[in-house]
């Protein structure tokens, strides 16, 4: 079947590749298949040439002769033959669904004759276009003289089109039902097909002997999929009448129809980042409105134009201008390479929302001569202000239109789930990052994503041995891609450093140069060694108190230091101990002295408290209290840029202290007198004298016994922290494995090495289940995502994936009136309004509703409950919420008018100043 087979002209000419039908009109529009092929194949050329990254063509011009060139002519190709399975029975019998039985009429008049008895044949959805297709392609191209590995590899890009990659089984049922796959005539319009895509793109023989990597076939398939969907919006590329006749392809219509589509969806094109030049004040002061670089800054760059680009590692104290660094350092990095976009992950929501307006003001102050596209990466987007005032004030761009002028745009193609990542600049959380490292749907678009980009990840050192086995993965993936890495962290330890250094290299198929013993600090690391900054800021001597966990030494204790005012936090590790402390300090200095932060509030509830937090507590703060205490949990040592005069905290692994005490006189300001001298208290031992100290039963189940040990033992006789002198020393001896505290602690010490030692094992395992291969291994996409998760198609589930279930499962909250309707929760602004029960919930609605999710205790997230916690919140199913694209597949919470539920043995209460609030009932 190698050369063209002959068929009848209007054999393969009525073959239809998509209808759309109107019931209200009942009509119907249809595209024949070798149309879309066209269309496709157009856009997949104007993709490579005018969107797609430098960067990424280059890396796959490695894998095939004739350059970008020869990237564009096989994209082409591939585009071009993608839908080729469906001149199958398996796909026409569908046609009836549609009531375009007058497809098959005209296909049937050529010899394209369909049993409609397929239509219930169970195995029809297993015998689908793309495993037709890829076997289509793998047998033509071997009928042509391909080497059997290389026509593989290519088929596995036609069969990977939809987001899932074929496997073996599912190819063997394929083969095996002919009478679905389609035979004789059907094979023969296939043939067809295929061998005018090749007289179309000449060169395809070239190819033949190409051995190409797993990473150029993922990046092609993406491509091939970006290009289909384009193609596929009738809004781009009309489809035909429904009774037009069929006829032949002109070359000039679809010429002129991509040109139209194309024009019409007027994607930006990618960053071009511009050489820094010599004055880097300059350049800083244009960026940032800041008088001067500062040394880890002028670092980052000197070592991003000094060395092969590829993994950046920046080290340097809290509130040192790691972000700053991180973004000249990008600067620098996709100049040198051709990336043309950038993806900042940071840890949280409230972290990257936090990040977002940094970042659009850089990217506003970049050079340029036109629009760029940014978005936001995670399920709460809409809450965002600035991204949200970024749609409001004319910087959305839809199909059809243009932007007038430069800087930071949203554009309507380049939103949602799957195709938000492909946007030039993304902030987002770290799961957006992570997923490139899970086996699941669509995977191809999230390495896309990331391929042509410079990725930053920060507070590196946030994410735990499961986390960080995908993030490993992830990095071997980007090293194999040439993307330029930069990580930030107050510090790591040397181990997790030389670990994540090395998975970046592997994927390059490098040796990185990892020298032993401590590099220094302030460091900037990279695969060709370290290079510590010399950094002369003026260092920082925080006192360090013990205290009894108790809640009147507590008080005894911010009322001895506020006598005179000033602004305190209390960091629990818990978020029932926040809820606990604050509800006893509101008791005795006022309900209005009293801030609570923590998880669990509804996504706008804590949206506002971040905002409020800033306002108050931030740099340049306007209406900062004379007297208040905020009590919080995690999210202040990451989440927000706030600083504080006096500090409480739990005991938590060293690391994490010393993030802590970065919110402690953060900021130039003037405090009060008995405040001048930072102080940070530690609590959650049950007695600092025992031997050895035994934090408290939450802090255990969060952090584990041998992080919490091994602070302890470095915090427990020490009366002060010099910051930065202290911060690396501190966290190597934390996370080394040197002996450390008295004797007596050994026994305690070893037990809870060795249970750690057996847990990390076993995480590393269960991240394997669904971990990504590896980028160098050889073969084709068959197999690739086999024994996947499937759909990693939110943050709930997702998240629930690559962090291991440290992510507790989240719910829409709304309430039950007395007739038994549904309200949106009457706190909230909006609230109080009815929701429809059966009819489409309306967009505004819909968009209050999905910000009043909130995160269950971690009671009733564990994997020992979680199914049946599920099970008991399924049973509230909502049409109406099925409907709405905002609310459809989410899990509800539903409260009565006091604000409570029962679910599976507590009782709920949301307490809008203290948040989700459970006892067992």
């Amino acid at each position: 079947m190698g050369g063209i087979v002959t068929t009848p002209v209007d054999a393969w000419a009525t073959v239809w590749a998509k209808t759309e039908f109107d019931p209200d009109e009942v009509t119907f529009g249809w595209l024949p298949l070798w149309q879309h092929l066209d269309d496709t194949a157009g856009v997949a050329a104007l993709l490579v040439r005018e969107w797609l990254s430098p960067l990424v063509v280059a890396r796959m011009a490695r894998d095939l002769p004739g350059g970008r060139e020869g990237v564009v002519h096989l994209a082409q190709w591939l585009a071009a033959v993608h839908d080729v399975g469906k001149a199958s029975p398996a796909f026409a019998v569908q046609a009836t669904a549609a009531r375009a039985d007058v497809l098959l009429d005209h296909m049937r008049r050529s010899g394209l004759a369909v049993d409609l008895r397929l239509q219930h044949d169970p195995l029809r959805g297993a015998v689908n276009h793309t495993l037709v297709g890829h076997l289509a392609v793998q047998d033509w191209l071997r009928g042509r003289g391909f080497d059997r590995r290389i026509a593989g590899q290519l088929a596995s890009v036609v069969g990977s089109h939809h987001g899932m990659t074929p496997d073996s089984g599912r190819l063997d049922t394929a083969r095996d039902r002919a009478e679905l796959a389609g035979a004789g005539v059907w094979e023969a319009v296939r043939a067809t097909l295929l061998s005018r895509a090749a007289e179309r793109f000449p060169g395809l023989d070239e190819f033949s002997t190409s051995d190409l990597g797993v990473p150029t076939q993922v990046i092609l398939t993406g491509v091939v999929i970006v290009a289909d969907w384009i193609a596929s919006n009738s809004e781009l590329f009309p489809l035909w009448s429904a009774h037009r006749p069929p006829s032949l392809p002109d070359d000039e219509v679809t010429a002129r129809r991509v040109a139209d589509g194309w024009a019409d969806l007027a994607l930006p094109r990618g960053w071009r980042a511009a050489a820094l030049g010599g004055d880097l004040d300059g350049v800083f002061r244009a960026r940032f409105d800041k008088s001067s670089a500062r040394p880890v800054q002028r670092a980052a760059v000197a070592v991003s134009e000094g060395v092969e680009p590829g993994i950046v590692v920046i080290e340097a104290p809290m509130g040192s201008g790691k972000t700053e660094a991180a973004l000249l350092a990008a600067e620098v990095l996709a100049h040198r390479t051709g990336a043309d976009g950038c993806f900042l992950a940071l840890p949280t929501q409230a972290t990257t929302d936090a990040m977002f307006s940094r970042v659009r003001h850089w990217i506003d102050r970049l050079p340029a001569d036109s629009a760029v596209s940014v978005t936001l990466a995670h399920g709460k987007a809409h809450l965002n202000d600035e991204y949200s005032g970024l749609v409001r004030r004319g910087r959305y761009v839809g199909i059809g239109e243009r932007a007038d002028d430069c800087g930071a745009i949203a554009h309507q193609w380049l939103s949602g789930r799957k195709k938000a990542g492909l946007a030039s600049f993304v902030v987002g959380t770290i799961d957006q990052v992570l997923f490139a490292g899970l086996k699941s749907r669509h995977l191809m678009l999230r390495h896309l994503a990331l391929a042509g980009k410079v990725v930053v990840v920060d507070e590196v050192h946030a994410y735990d041995v499961y986390m960080s086995r995908y993030l490993h993965r992830v990095l071997h993936w980007l090293g194999a891609y040439g993307v330029p890495v930069v990580l930030l962290s107050a510090t790591l330890p040397d181990g997790r450093r030389a670990e994540l250094v090395r998975a970046y290299a592997e994927g390059q198929g490098a040796v990185p140069t990892i020298a032993d013993g401590h590099p220094g600090y302030p460091v900037i690391t990279t695969t060709a060694g370290s290079t510590p900054v010399d950094d002369t800021a003026e260092a920082t001597e925080v006192h360090l108190d013990r205290l009894a966990d108790d809640l009147d030494t507590l008080v005894a204790h911010l009322r001895e230091n506020l006598v005179g005012g000033g602004c305190a936090v209390v960091v629990r590790n818990t978020v029932t101990r926040v809820q606990e402390t604050a509800e006893r300090l509101a008791d005795e200095f006022g309900a209005d002295a009293v801030t609570i932060a923590h998880s669990r509030f509804l996504a706008c509830d804590r949206a506002e408290i971040d905002r409020s937090l800033v306002r108050r507590f931030g740099p340049g703060g306007t209406d900062r209290p004379d007297l208040h205490v905020v009590v919080a949990s995690q999210v202040v040592e990451q989440s927000l840029d706030v600083d504080f005069d006096l500090m409480v905290t739990d005991l938590a692994p060293v690391d994490l202290v010393l993030q802590r005490l970065g919110r402690l006189h953060r900021h130039d300001r003037v405090r009060p007198e008995r405040l001048r001298t930072p102080r940070c208290a530690l609590v959650g031992v049950e007695d600092w004298a025992a031997g050895p100290v035994v934090p408290v039963s939450g802090s255990r189940r969060v952090y584990g016994d041998h992080t919490l040990l091994r602070s302890a033992a470095l915090l427990v006789e020490r009366d002060r922290i010099v910051l930065p002198d202290d911060i690396a020393a501190l966290v190597q001896r934390g996370y080394g494995e040197d002996v450390l505290g008295p004797g007596a602690w050994q026994p305690a010490m070893a037990a809870a090495a060795s249970a750690a030692l057996v847990a990390q094992r076993q995480r590393t395992e269960a991240a394997n289940a669904f971990l990504v291969g590896r980028a160098v291994d050889p073969g084709s996409l068959e197999g690739w995502l086999v024994a996947g998760a499937g759909e990693a198609k939110d943050e709930v589930r997702g998240a629930a994936q690559v962090r291991d279930g440290a992510e507790s499962l989240e719910v829409l909250v709304v309430q039950r009136d007395a007739d038994g309707g549904l309200l949106v929760p009457d706190w909230v602004k909006g609230g109080g309004e009815q929701l429809p029960l059966f009819e489409q919930v309306p967009r505004a609605q819909a968009k209050v509703v999905s910000a009043c999710s909130v995160r269950l205790p971690v009671a009733l997230s564990h994997g020992g409950v979680i199914d049946a916690v599920i099970a008991e919140l399924e049973r509230t199913r909502v049409t109406a919420f099925d409907l709405a694209p905002l609310l459809s597949g989410q899990l509800v919470l539903v409260l009565d008018h006091d604000r409570r539920a029962d679910l599976h043995g507590f009782r709920l209460t949301y307490d809008p100043r203290r948040g989700l609030l459970h006892e067992r009932l």
